[in-house]
């Protein structure tokens, strides 16, 4: 397959912007979509097994639940939407993850040691995440950064699912 390049470095063809899209989707934008995804189920996991079931109202500084407050209502007056999910965590951005990840460090210590340096790496994919979500093109090192980062999570979930101590769980 012949390497795609980055549409906005061309003359305008809708086929190569078409190209760049799929290429995107197809290499990148699935990957960040699990990413995220099992960041929440991390968070959820862990905090659940370490405060309970109610660990939103108490992980979650009062300013990041009101905005949860608020895009859930504006979800409910346009039901004809499809939402996030059932669980607030759905309604938050990676750079608020690593908001409830931070001062909570000590609780997911236990089952992360290197917590610190995971919180890191995800500040380390956000900019580059926003490219995508943004639908924008993505230089070979995010790329690859992207790329390590996915690898090294399905690694750590895969150790965490053998953790008797904790129960990976969908919010």
């Amino acid at each position: 397959m012949p390497k795609v390049a980055d549409f906005r470095n061309t003359a305008f063809n809708r086929v190569s912007l078409d190209a760049s899209g799929k290429d995107l989707g197809r290499k990148v934008y699935w990957k960040l979509y699990a990413i995220e995804n099992l960041v929440r189920i991390l968070i959820h996991s862990i905090l659940t097994a370490q405060i309970g079931g109610d660990w939103w109202t108490t992980a979650a500084d009062k300013a990041l639940q009101g905005q949860v407050i608020s895009r859930m209502a504006d979800y409910r007056k346009r039901p004809w939407h499809s939402r996030p999910g059932k669980h607030e965590v759905y309604y938050i951005f990676l750079s608020d993850l690593n908001k409830i990840i931070t001062p909570h460090s000590h609780l997911f210590k236990p089952h992360i040691p290197d917590i610190d340096t995971w919180i890191a790496r995800i500040e380390e994919i956000r900019l580059p995440r926003n490219i995508v979500g943004h639908m924008n093109w993505l230089e070979t090192v995010d790329r690859n950064r992207i790329d390590v980062f996915y690898a090294d999570l399905q690694h750590l979930v895969a150790q965490l699912a053998t953790d008797p101590t904790l129960t990976l769980t969908i919010p």
